[in-house]
């Protein structure tokens, strides 16, 4: 089963060269996190936790109690309505994480996405706040045409490789992508800049380089391979069209991400379609898969 690990991280840093600001920051009460998404030809995957305050030190316990249990979360798709169960999964660390799905006991319930639907997340919590939202999986208009490689030129590393996509974007304005990578069996994850628009490349065949996805909780100050593929990798491209709102929350959401800790950037608002105050979002992805092996 896959699933994604993540918390929403937002923080508003002003700073003016003229005076010093003080700013008093206070603890904020918990609001209900929501990852949730929904693919062509995959069940609904939905992530429920708890925000935890910026100046929390945030440990293995903490991440895992911040998990919300027991909601009733239903998808619809304005024909069938789909009531997700709830399973846990436990990583290769001993630590258990917990996400919902369609139930895997009860088949006739079961909602699997198509393109060109909409659908609507339902989430009530035990604490009797009901939340919702809706996504659309778009069809895949966006296209990825083909895959390949090139040597990291310059590079002292020789086992490091450039991607290459060959991409074709439909006449009219409005089609949105967000991608991923996967390398041989791993989890599919996502680059530092994930989403993009048609603004510059709207009606055209194009070639263009693409970073690899990569673990931003294994990162460290010493790798240098973020970004790149290796020899004797299999890799596969997830390249997804996702409508306006998946757009919009992706894009606020990278950057406020990247900008944490810089005092010279803008404050961002990310911008979820979650109700009732939540945070996160229900994104709808228009799923393609190009696969390519680089030889050793």
């Amino acid at each position: 089963m896959k699933y994604w690990k993540g918390y929403l991280c937002m923080i508003v840093f002003f700073v003016s060269c003229e005076k010093n600001i003080s700013l008093n920051l206070k603890n904020q009460s918990p609001v209900l996190v929501v990852d949730a998404s929904i693919e062509n030809n995959q069940a609904p995957l939905v992530v429920l936790s708890s925000s935890l305050n910026y100046f929390n030190t945030i440990s293995p316990a903490q991440l895992s109690a911040a998990f919300v249990h027991n909601a009733v979360v239903t998808v619809g798709d304005g024909t069938t309505t789909a009531t997700l169960k709830e399973y846990s999964v436990t990583d290769s660390a001993g630590y258990k994480y917990f996400y919902y799905t369609d139930d895997q006991n009860n088949p006739p319930s079961y909602i699997i996405g198509a393109l060109n639907k909409q659908y609507q997340l339902t989430i009530k919590t035990t604490d009797g706040n009901t939340y919702t939202a809706a996504t659309t999986i778009p069809p895949v208009a966006k296209k990825c045409d083909s895959l390949w490689w090139t040597p990291s030129l310059g590079n002292p590393d020789t086992t490091l490789c450039v991607m290459y996509g060959r991409f074709t974007d439909p006449p009219g304005l409005g089609n949105y992508i967000r991608y991923f990578t996967r390398v041989d069996s791993q989890p599919f994850l996502a680059p530092a800049n994930s989403v993009f628009d048609d603004e510059f490349t709207d009606g055209k065949t194009y070639n263009i380089s693409f970073f690899m996805g990569y673990d931003r909780t294994a990162i460290n100050e010493n790798k240098n391979d973020i970004g790149y593929a290796h020899r004797d990798d299999t890799v596969t491209l997830k390249f997804c069209n996702i409508d306006k709102a998946t757009y919009e929350f992706w894009n606020t959401w990278e950057f406020a991400y990247q900008s944490t800790g810089n005092p010279f950037s803008s404050p961002v608002k990310v911008i979820g379609n979650i109700s009732n105050g939540a945070l996160g979002a229900f994104s709808g992805y228009g799923a393609q898969y190009k696969t390519i092996i680089i030889p050793k």
